[in-house]
């Protein structure tokens, strides 16, 4: 079976979540969810009110950009961690370079349409994000909880960011 931008079935839809949830926990982010659910057909993660991007005269513009760029790399990361746990641990082979080339694609045209990022500090972004990840999912000792946190969230469908807390501390992730 070959990875493409779109789920195959179930079960990649679970090791695309399982890897999001993964990077979140990685970056700290994870207290931002509100819950995670193979069951919507929206996004699979529902974030709390912090990580979304509200405007407030009291908010100064330096701040309102850092708030931007932050989320920008968790969605940048989510994106890359959701292909990565797809194809290195459920699959057990290396992304194809024309789905990386994809993603990087859209990553790039999201810091330069949201952020205001050039391409080059898109470039180094994205290889730094790349990286983090790749020794997250080629990691041979984590490959077997990322499995048992796609089967959970396979058999449980539906988790809130309290429960996932909890599998991701129980799974040592």
């Amino acid at each position: 079976m070959a990875l493409t931008l779109k789920y195959s079935n179930e079960d990649d839809r679970a090791y695309g979540l399982a890897g999001m949830t993964i990077t979140l926990a990685d970056l700290d982010a994870v207290d931002r969810v509100v819950s995670v659910s193979l069951d919507t057909e929206g996004p699979m993660i529902d974030f709390s009110q912090e990580y979304y991007f509200s405007v407030s005269p009291a908010v100064s513009p330096k701040a309102v950009w850092n708030n931007l760029l932050q989320n920008y790399h968790i969605t940048a990361s989510m994106v890359v961690s959701n292909i990565l746990a797809r194809s290195l641990v459920r699959l057990g082979e290396d992304v194809p370079s024309d789905i990386m080339q994809s993603v990087y694609d859209e990553i790039e045209a999201e810091g330069r349409d949201t952020v205001g990022l050039d391409p080059d500090e898109v470039k180094m972004i994205f290889n730094k994000i790349l990286s983090r990840n790749r020794r997250i999912f080629n990691n041979p000792r984590l490959r077997p909880a990322i499995a048992e946190l796609a089967s959970i969230i396979s058999r449980e469908r539906t988790l809130s960011g309290g429960e996932l807390r909890d599998r991701l501390h129980y799974l040592q992730l």
